[in-house]
């Protein structure tokens, strides 16, 4: 299968060169994509990912503050009760009122975390009432993809640099872009289930907020629902051998009818979305 998908990927992509790329020609943004220089968190697309950037934020917050309050009681320590300040120390070693406020606060910072952050990772690990099923294989070094409800499966490998353009990527998108994206429906909830074909890999789309292992002879689940059409990234996140850093993952999520014309093509052996 995997020969039979490169040749008919390339030959698709071939034919998406001559019609001015594909990446253009869809209307795709690129959004869940490494920016040079960037600090923060890419764009939320998934209701999961937008509640672990919420409760990232707040943990932010909270972990400033403490910083700068220790860091104040620090130099309060150092400035007053040096040597030269404090000529005669004191010799107390217990004060139990002390004692009780300091381990009681951070008993209630850490309940009030747990109040945010138990209801999101319950929302990741409890799979919802979903619309579609995927499953994703791991391979040394590429993806497969099964759409088991619509009997189509394709393998997904990294574009070379010199097929990049023709496929309407930029040279910068080199580690990135693959000759078949996994393609996904906006507005819906995907169910996917993860195995590993040889060793263990990992599955990780920052954008989603998801990430799973795919372990050979085990099956994992997770899910999302994409709520923006554009162009996802992800990579494999547990080395995996010498190629691991060349297996590159790629969602598009396009309106529901465009997915429509898109897996009647797929079920013919065409990978790649149409263009516009």
């Amino acid at each position: 299968m995997r020969l039979l998908t490169k040749v008919n990927g390339l030959a698709a992509l071939a034919l998406a060169g001559l019609m001015n790329g594909t990446a253009m020609a869809e209307g795709l943004q690129a959004i869940g994509v490494p920016q040079p220089e960037g600090m923060g968190l890419q764009p939320a697309a998934t209701p999961v990912a937008e509640q672990v950037h919420s409760l990232d934020n707040m943990i932010l917050y909270i972990i400033t503050g403490i910083v700068i309050f220790v860091l104040g009681l620090l130099l309060i320590v150092i400035l007053r009760f040096n040597q030269r300040a404090n000529k005669t120390p004191a010799k107390f070693t217990h004060n139990t009122p002390l004692e009780i406020l300091w381990t009681l606060v951070p008993i209630l910072i850490l309940v009030f975390i747990g109040s945010f952050s138990l209801p999101a990772l319950f929302n990741q690990i409890e799979m919802p009432e979903t619309e579609m099923t995927i499953k994703v294989t791991g391979n040394q070094w590429y993806w497969s993809y099964e759409y088991p409800d619509d009997g189509v499966s394709f393998d997904s490998m990294l574009l070379q640099k010199d097929q990049l353009e023709a496929a309407g990527y930029k040279q910068s998108d080199w580690l990135l872009a693959v000759d078949n994206p996994l393609v996904v429906p906006e507005d819906t909830k995907v169910k996917v289930i993860i195995t590993g074909a040889d060793v263990i890999h990992a599955w990780a789309v920052p954008s989603f907020g998801v990430m799973h292992s795919a372990v050979p002879g085990r099956l994992g689940e997770l899910w999302f629902e994409a709520t923006e059409p554009g162009i996802y990234f992800g990579q494999c996140t547990t080395l995996c051998g010498k190629d691991h850093a060349y297996m590159p993952i790629e969602v598009k999520v396009v309106p529901k009818d465009v997915y429509a014309k898109w897996l009647e093509g797929a079920k013919n052996g065409n990978y790649q979305l149409a263009s516009n």
